[in-house]
């Protein structure tokens, strides 16, 4: 386990941006499988990116949320609803509560946007995890990428 302490910040730099993508790479295309262009998408360009970051400039985590025009598709045009999407933790940081602090890092983007709520499109396997932090599951499970999911949603 890591001694070193990291903090969570909206990624509004370059390096930052870059850093979020290279930990989803680590862990959607490299370890999952997802394919590279599925992983990457026009809503990278708009997202509030959120980057979880050790002390010494390793990145750990990050994920993003997707608002307004963005999201519509995604929260069945409801534009009071934000989609938190590509939650990804380093496996080398994973148990250290930055999941818990990048969801909630992102509720507070979504509150300072005016929103509602939040969904997420969540793996199976996290619904637990996401469960612990108030969202409840709703309709079917389907395949996103090639992995079960279930949609989710938290009230703000």
């Amino acid at each position: 386990m890591s001694t070193h302490a990291y903090e969570v910040r909206v990624a509004e730099d370059p390096a930052d941006r870059e850093a979020c993508f290279a930990v989803r790479k680590e862990v959607f295309v490299r370890e999952q499988g997802v394919p590279e262009d599925l992983e990457y998408d026009a809503y990278d360009a708009v997202a509030v990116q959120v980057l979880a970051v050790r002390e010494d400039g390793v990145p750990l985590g990050t994920g993003r949320l997707l608002y307004g025009e963005a999201a519509a598709a995604k929260v069945g045009d409801d534009l009071t609803v934000g989609s938190l999407g590509r939650l990804a933790v380093a496996k080398e940081a994973r148990g250290l509560g930055v999941g818990i602090a990048l969801v909630r890092a992102i509720e507070d983007a979504a509150r300072a946007r005016g929103l509602a709520a939040v969904d997420l499109h969540a793996q199976t396997h996290a619904l637990g995890f996401y469960e612990r932090l108030g969202y409840e599951a709703y309709g079917p499970e389907y395949p996103e990428a090639g992995i079960p999911h279930r949609a989710m949603r938290r009230a703000l």
